[in-house]
């Protein structure tokens, strides 16, 4: 069997292939394919039609990416090679990169992402509880951006409850901005990842994207507002109560934390929650593992690691 892919004329070969094509290299050993480029023609040759499919998938990809101006590193390379291999071997990941957010950028990964995303459409309140990793910060950003540029909302509200700043918030030097900006930065990160810096900057300003502690939501009826909780296993139980109800018409709220990383001495809100609304209609929970980690390779690894250690000194 033989496939045959044309580069377009505006994308280096080098840049899609690295230096002296070692990526096609890599890709002919691993997949046992003979693989040959000729001017800006790829031709795959093999008897297994399901590896030529896979190989086709990846280096499509690969253009897809450098074109979109972005510069693949060793990892990223080595992710989309194994992502490609269990979207094949499962078919339950077949429509997961049919699902693109956020101008095009960001797609669900794994069936845990693909389950999140799925979810968030269904439901107006969707708990997501899973390790660090697997993306519940990162893709609950994606969705705001998307939904506020659909116009299915207005304005994004990120909250995350400051447990690093107890009571002394208020002591803290400079505006509101400036004191819980340190709690916020990793929600600050994922959407400056989605947003031209100037955009971002001016939706700030115009208030369209809100950044606040949780004590400050106490009070307020959020309509027509994406809203985002992080690390919301460091909620109190009253906390989390007074935050589901400030949600009001019109409005998402994505709930995310790790239930393994609870740093306050009360019963958590997010574990309280799981328990009491469990059932409700319009509420989803989505739980992500290891397996949806999209971090380093090592990360995984090392979350397996804990996991098999923490469960032992439990035993």
């Amino acid at each position: 069997m033989l496939k045959k892919i044309s580069i377009p004329k505006d994308v280096f070969v080098v840049e899609v292939f690295g230096q002296y094509d070692n990526r096609l290299r890599y890709l002919k050993k691993k997949f046992g394919l003979e693989i040959s480029l000729r001017g800006n023609d790829i031709f795959i040759r093999g008897d297994d039609e399901k590896k030529i499919e896979i190989v086709e998938s990846i280096i499509k990809e690969m253009i897809n990416i450098t074109r979109d101006g972005h510069l693949l590193d060793k990892h990223e390379f080595e992710y989309l090679v194994s992502e490609k291999e269990e979207e094949t071997q499962e078919e339950a990941l077949s429509n997961v990169v049919t699902k693109t957010i956020a101008r095009g950028r960001v797609k669900p990964k794994t069936k845990g992402q693909k389950a999140y995303i799925d979810a968030v459409e269904k439901n107006d309140i969707v708990f997501v509880i899973g390790p660090a990793g697997t993306g519940k910060t990162y893709l609950a950003s994606a969705l705001a951006v998307d939904y506020l540029r659909s116009g299915k909302v207005s304005r994004i509200i990120l909250t995350r409850p400051a447990v690093e700043a107890g009571e002394k918030l208020g002591f803290l030097p400079g505006d509101l901005s400036e004191k819980v900006d340190p709690y916020l930065r990793p929600l600050f990160d994922s959407l400056m990842d989605m947003l031209p810096l100037e955009k971002f900057i001016s939706y700030r300003e115009k208030n369209i994207i809100e950044i606040a502690p949780l004590a400050y939501m106490r009070g307020r009826t959020l309509n027509n507002a994406f809203i985002i909780l992080d690390e919301a296993q460091n909620t109190t139980y009253e906390q989390m109560k007074m935050f589901l109800t400030r949600i009001g018409f019109n409005s998402k709220a994505i709930i995310t934390g790790d239930i393994t990383q609870i740093d306050i001495k009360e019963n958590s809100g997010l574990v309280m929650a799981e328990k009491i609304l469990k059932g409700i209609e319009g509420i989803g929970f989505v739980y992500l593992s290891e397996a949806d980690v999209v971090r380093h390779p090592l990360v995984k690894k090392i979350i397996k690691a804990y996991e098999v250690y923490e469960k032992g000194v439990k035993e």
